[in-house]
């Protein structure tokens, strides 16, 4: 890519950059700790990945982390996998998340919407009552520090609630999206072998109602070891035979009592989307997840207890994990339960306005839908409390920077961001401090030793190459679940370079130090030697208004050869025909490079995905080799399993 340094889309202002909470904490660490005092971001984080230990001991007196017992040192070994962080330390995430209650009573913790979009506050006063009664009686149900606590919820409050208590007792939390089947569900669940599960009756989605409770029964014949069920009445129906009623378990006027358990202890259990195979069960700590996200929302985030955060997210999603840690910074945190797009495409805009949201976090894909559907938010709705819009999940395309840029605002700070649920946090992306440069992620995060490898493990600049982290991050797994050797982990990151975390991802880092993603290299697009992500393609394409949604995959063929097609999903009325079909060729020979262009435009009758919403490029590239469908993807973890037929039928005719 150019390594020539166009203007910026958005510059901070000088008043911005010297209120930033970043530029407060790098003044300070420079007086306390040794930390550069010039030289802005860049000097702040080569300080932070060189001098590692005194980065995270600062991080932990900034944001006041109350350890219980005190740690020996703050890395006791640096080897990846199996860094250990804090020991000797004790505290709990739960006890920091309620913080702001002793001091903001009476103000909202969490605002819930509903699609409705009329928020409905609960207060930390309120906040803190519901998880000390909780609390107390998964005590009395016997729920100990380790045992696992399962919740198949919407993104509804008793789900924060749910979390908190859990975290608060010493649990393990994990969670699905009523949205799940049950096979999906199971699939996470069994795996981890939960004692109480938390669920709804049903939900409500796009404007209708979906009963749930044939699903929660077959839950609760296929998790043996549960000894607790609670029901939820989000459809306002009575309590099954033996479950508990949520009202009775948090009427109680109840002060939380918090397990103090060790700094690697186990938070909660997230999980890969599981399209090849069982999903991983990602085990993240107490301790771990605490200093990460104070970070990531404190610094790179900007927030604090002034600021409103809403991200549309579902439980699902490491999103909704990230969304709940904003109460560590005291932030009132929004939550919606909904469709993203009801009763309009332009609804999350909606919702950020009656919210206040100061900081709103959504999809790439959702950001260009909206551009497609000609929404026009600043037109349409008051969002002068929106500093930052953020969008993940896919790279957000320069088309998506633009209409950020002209249907928001113009000083709108636009932060596309990239991590993972592998580490519940991002890589790159976010800081207040910095110019947005279109198509690009402001830099790598505080911490996080970021780089671009080779296949011999040669750092590039300007320059495609794997996402690699060279340094540990407290908030990477402690372990996998049921991976007793820890192979699994081990073969998820290390395989390639050994003691060095490689993501999946290919990246450019930029000579004046911004990151572009271009897609997962494991579903690589590899011409004549060259890579190309497929985040590039889509980009291109989908600015085509006859194409609603496209996948490309590359396929070595027996004889040597490479067939890289190109699927489009068409708009309604749009037709491929030749016009369109040259159009699509000629727009990615003219944005990317004539080695882009596919092999052969197909058109399919959608595209699917995980159900977090991803394409899936790996299992449909396996399909078309000819891979069983019951190999090639597990069926649990696909949005729409019947739009696989048509790419297996397609390796089954195709010569």
């Amino acid at each position: 890519m150019s390594t020539v340094n166009p203007q910026p889309l958005w510059q901070p202002t000088a008043e911005r950059i010297a209120e930033a909470r970043i530029t407060r904490f790098q003044a300070w660490a420079a007086e306390h700790h040794g930390a550069p005092a010039d030289g802005g971001y860049a000097a702040l984080h080569r300080w932070s990945v060189g001098e590692l230990e005194t980065f995270w001991k600062a991080v932990t007196e900034w944001f006041d982390v109350r350890f219980t017992a005190p740690y020996e040192r703050v890395l006791g070994d640096r080897s990846m996998p199996g860094a250990q962080w804090f020991p000797g330390a004790t505290l709990n995430y739960a006890e920091h998340a309620l913080r702001a209650a002793d001091s903001r009573a009476d103000e909202p913790a969490l605002l819930h919407v509903d699609e409705t979009h009329d928020p409905r506050p609960v207060t930390w006063a309120d906040l803190r009552r519901q998880v000390g009664s909780l609390a107390a009686e998964l005590r009395a149900l016997g729920v100990r520090p380790g045992d696992r606590v399962s919740g198949y919820l919407p993104n509804i409050p008793e789900a924060v609630v749910a979390l908190l208590a859990t975290a608060a007792v010493g649990g393990v939390w994990t969670s699905c999206a009523p949205d799940f089947g049950a096979r999906s569900v199971l699939d996470r669940f069994q795996q981890v072998e939960p004692v109480v599960l938390f669920t709804v009756d049903g939900y409500r989605y796009g404007g209708k109602e979906h009963d749930r409770r044939e699903i929660v029964a077959e839950l609760r014949r296929e998790l043996p070891t549960l000894r607790a069920v609670v029901h939820i009445p989000l459809l306002g129906t009575d309590a099954p035979d033996g479950a508990l009623e949520w009202s009775a378990l948090t009427a109680a006027d109840t002060a939380p009592v918090f397990e103090q358990v060790p700094f690697a202890h186990p938070l909660w259990v997230l999980y890969s989307s599981g399209t090849t195979g069982l999903p991983k069960a990602i085990v993240q700590s107490q301790g771990g997840i605490l200093v990460e996200h104070l970070k990531q929302l404190g610094l790179h985030c900007d927030l604090g207890p002034e600021d409103r955060f809403f991200w549309y997210t579902s439980t699902g999603w490491m999103m909704w994990n990230f969304l709940v840690s904003g109460l560590l910074t005291g932030t009132t945190v929004v939550l919606y339960d909904g469709s993203p797009g009801h009763p309009d495409t332009g609804a999350q805009w909606r919702i950020a306005e009656r919210t206040g949201a100061t900081l709103y976090g959504t999809s790439a894909a959702y950001v260009m839908a909206c551009r497609k559907a000609g929404v026009h938010p600043s037109r349409d709705h008051d969002l002068s409390a929106v500093k930052c819009v953020a969008t993940t999940g896919s790279p957000l395309p320069p088309d998506g920077f633009r209409w950020l840029h002209d249907e928001v605002r113009h000083d709108l700070w636009i932060a596309s961001v990239s991590g993972g649920t592998d580490v519940c946090s991002c890589f790159a992306g976010a800081v207040p401090t910095l110019p947005v440069h279109v198509g690009e992620l402001q830099a790598p995060c505080l911490g996080t030793d970021l780089q671009s490898w080779d296949p011999s493990g040669k750092p590039l600049t300007d320059e495609v190459g794997e996402l690699v982290v060279t340094n540990p991050m407290p908030s990477m797994p402690i372990h996998f679940w049921n991976d007793p050797d820890g192979s699994r982990y081990h073969d998820s990151y290390f395989d390639t370079y050994p003691g060095v975390w490689r993501h999946g991802d290919w990246i450019t880092l930029t000579s004046r130090g911004s990151v572009v993603i271009h897609g997962r290299s494991d579903s690589t697009l590899n011409r004549q030697g060259v890579r190309m992500g497929s985040a590039d393609i889509y980009e291109a394409v989908e600015r085509l208004p006859e194409i609603k949604e496209s996948l490309v995959v590359g396929i070595e063929q027996p004889d040597g050869g490479y067939w890289m097609p190109l699927f489009v999903h068409l708009a309604p009325g749009a037709t491929l025909d030749d016009d369109l079909t040259d159009r699509i060729r000629k727009t990615i020979r003219t944005q990317l490079s004539p080695r882009h262009v596919p092999d052969e435009i197909i058109e399919v009758p959608g595209i699917p995905h995980t159900l977090t919403g991803k394409r899936i490029e790996v299992p449909v590239k396996r399909l078309l080799q000819g891979t069983p469908l019951e190999k090639a993807v597990n069926p649990g973890s696909i949005d729409n399993l019947d739009l696989l037929a048509h790419y297996q039928e397609l390796a089954r005719t195709r010569p």
